[in-house]
């Protein structure tokens, strides 16, 4: 199987291309600066040259905050980039797998949201993923929609990394207790979709690590992971935290459908543990 990975500089695909790497499949991973997913001669021509078996579409702008400022952006990448791509998918007949979000819900259900649960998206990012959706399902016989959620990954800064710095310095930690989904680590993110796209069972899946938690105890947890048990974290509510994006309060995915296929992924603390220990954390 020939495997095209778009957005490579990301980390969820640098996860992608190792877990391939280890596997007799073909794959190759492109960058924006190799393929501008807003250029849709662009996309087809590259589709037409490459003729991928299967489309791991990666590239989106993920910084929420961002997008919520710059909201026409976040839709000329996450959606009609996404079209691009997804027109090029049709035209060429071959397999699509995108990858959006827990932001595609607004966060008032008060039990675990399953794949075909009613979206509402309450913010920029969220509802240009949201469209990205609908636009594979719309154009794309052959298709994956793979939603997840707070990822973290190596290779780059992120939660784990903001928080343990501040602990290292010395400085006080105020954490959010009432925005509640599931920290998912890339790395088995990666093999969960690796897994998946070998199966040909097309359809909508969430694929996050086991369980849920608040930020507030994201951060504990991995605080005393790495040390740092004594570190004290204040609780505070995310109106005491401004800031330009409102994500959804309650957004914890359930993995029903995968599971249905065997495909799970481990308890969030396990991997989170597992991350800070290969970080030298």
């Amino acid at each position: 199987m020939r495997i095209l990975i778009t957005g490579a500089n990301g980390k969820l695909a640098a996860s992608l291309q190792a877990f391939f790497s280890n596997t007799e499949h073909d794959f190759i991973g492109l960058g924006r600066s190799q393929l501008d997913i807003t250029d849709r001669i662009q996309v087809l021509a590259m589709m037409l040259d490459l003729q991928p078996d299967v489309v791991i579409h990666t590239a989106a702008l993920t910084k929420v905050d961002y997008c919520a400022e710059h909201p026409d952006e976040a839709l000329e990448i996450n959606a009609y980039g996404t079209r691009n791509v997804a027109l090029a998918c049709q035209a060429i007949d071959t397999t699509l797998l995108y990858i959006s979000t827990n932001e595609v819900f607004d966060g008032t259900n008060t039990g675990a949201y399953l794949e075909y649960d009613d979206t509402h998206a309450i913010n920029p990012y969220g509802y240009s993923k949201l469209v990205g959706e609908g636009i594979v399902r719309d154009l794309v016989r052959r298709h994956y929609i793979v939603r997840t959620s707070w990822v973290y990954a190596h290779g780059g800064r992120n939660f784990i990394h903001a928080i343990l710095d501040r602990a290292q310095a010395s400085q006080s930690l105020r954490v959010v207790v009432n925005e509640v989904s599931t920290p998912t680590y890339a790395d088995d993110l990666a093999v969960g979709v690796g897994r998946l796209v070998q199966t040909g069972a097309y359809g909508i899946y969430h694929l996050v690590n086991e369980g849920r938690a608040s930020r507030w105890e994201f951060a504990r947890h991995v605080l005393d992971v790495a040390g740092y048990s004594d570190t004290p974290i204040e609780r505070i509510s995310s109106h005491e935290y401004p800031r330009a994006s409102t994500p959804p309060e309650y957004s914890v995915l359930r993995n029903f459908a995968a599971a249905r296929l065997g495909i799970t992924l481990r308890p969030w603390r396990e991997a989170v543990a597992d991350f800070c220990r290969k970080e030298g954390l």
